[in-house]
């Protein structure tokens, strides 16, 4: 080493830490989006806190499935989209896309209905009017801003999801039924027990977050300049190691939020008889009375901040899985006129999902039934993923760890195991 050489500087851990957060707090956060709230509240509600052990189960699944993704993006250099095509014929990948577009579609409808609804609690206004609002400045956002300016603005946007865990401390639970509830787990019991089971891992564990992972590992290499595939390709121990801890943060961050969202409908909701949500007006309108003014003000403000979070993972998941399913060029970097088909995904995804608040359909039922239809498809995704993730030859030697693959597989025969549950039972 030459005199005017220097070593690069070494950064605090904690600034490391929170420079190394990204892709993984980013989708990790954004899986608590407005069908997340309504889910888990639509749990607390019904079944109280018997359900709140969930929580510590699904994290490390959630957090398993999204590594590994990130994974196949970080490795492969492609989004998952292109990395099934290496394995399944191009009929399924088309028939998954379309799937995709459909369930988040009408996911993206009814967060938009949830925002509104919440915003007319706030101002008075008339609904209608910010779901037309919300749906332009989201579309216009997403195809404006370039992949650095989105991924800034979506971190920041996570801060909203700590409304759900000061609403909880607000309510002032009983600590010591809290406690036995979530390390004491009780099996589900009967039809609506399971439903709800199939529900939150649903809404936890959604096939948008496994391609927007991906496609982020792909669009936060290509923001640091590595635009050409075979620069893309493998990934250092440093970059492995850095991503585990985003990832690893962003799954706890994500369901520790619901911890708290199942929590407090549970101690209001529930505990004062209220276990009909048909709105999300309602949700926040019933904690006004048991709670207080301020859990009520959380509740809405948090709705609409999580839905500007989660809405460009939806509508540019759809997006990233149909352009690698048909080849198209795209990316959240690109500019609209080099990516007209991506963009355009992006532009009729929202679009319909505005419509939908004008054929008056219910948003939180709509939402719920969005998180139990992504419950029954993830395992087969997932049966996918485990497969491209274990392939050497696909992974460039750089496959999933054994640990890894158990634990995905274990997600796998759980959610199929609860989707059979809601059935038979």
């Amino acid at each position: 080493m030459t005199e005017n050489t220097k070593p690069p500087p070494k950064r605090n851990i904690v600034v490391r830490f929170f420079s190394n957060l990204g892709p993984g707090l980013i989708t990790g956060a954004a899986d608590d989006d407005p069908s997340g709230v309504a889910t888990y509240s639509i749990a607390g509600a019904q079944l109280g806190t018997s359900l709140l052990w969930t929580a510590f189960i699904t994290w490390p699944l959630m957090g398993c499935v999204q590594f590994m993704c990130a994974r196949i993006g970080m490795v492969t250099g492609q989004g998952l989209g292109t990395a099934l095509g290496k394995k399944f014929p191009r009929w399924l990948l088309i028939s998954a896309s379309l799937a995709l577009l459909a369930a988040n579609t009408i996911n993206i409808g009814a967060d938009l209905s949830g925002m509104a609804d919440a915003a007319d609690m706030l101002t008075g206004f008339n609904s209608h009017i910010y779901v037309v609002l919300f749906g332009v400045a989201i579309a216009v956002a997403t195809i404006r801003f370039r992949y650095f300016q989105i991924a800034r603005i979506l971190k920041y946007l996570a801060l909203f999801l700590f409304a759900y865990v000061i609403t909880a401390f607000v309510v002032g639970p009983d600590w010591q039924t809290v406690i036995h509830d979530t390390f004491v787990p009780t099996w589900p019991k009967g039809h609506n027990a399971w439903q709800n089971l199939v529900a939150i891992l649903g809404t936890t564990i959604s096939p948008y977050l496994f391609y927007w992972q991906t496609s982020q590992e792909v669009e936060h290499d290509k923001a640091m300049g590595r635009r050409m595939l075979r620069q893309r390709r493998h990934a250092t121990d440093r970059e492995i190691i850095d991503r585990k801890i985003d990832v690893g943060t962003g799954t706890f961050f994500s369901n520790l939020v619901m911890y708290f969202i199942i929590l407090t409908t549970a101690l209001t909701l529930h505990a004062h008889g209220t276990k009909d949500i048909e709105t999300s007006k309602q949700a926040a309108e019933a904690l006004k009375p048991v709670a207080g003014s301020l859990a009520y003000t959380l509740y809405t403000v948090g709705l609409i901040g999580v839905g500007f979070l989660a809405i460009p993972t939806l509508t540019g998941s759809a997006a990233y899985a149909l352009a690698e399913t048909f080849k198209w060029k795209q990316g959240i970097d690109q500019k609209f006129a080099g990516a007209r088909p991506f963009y355009t995904v992006v532009i009729v995804s929202t679009g319909l999902a505005v419509a939908m608040d004008f054929l008056k359909i219910n948003p939180v039922k709509a939402l719920f039934w969005t998180a139990v239809i992504n419950g029954l498809l993830a395992p087969f995704l997932l049966i996918g993923i485990l497969y491209v993730a274990s392939d050497r030859k696909l992974m460039l030697g750089q496959p999933s760890s054994m640990l890894s693959r158990v634990l995905v597989a274990i997600t796998t025969l759980a959610m199929l195991a609860a989707a059979i549950g809601m059935f038979v039972l």
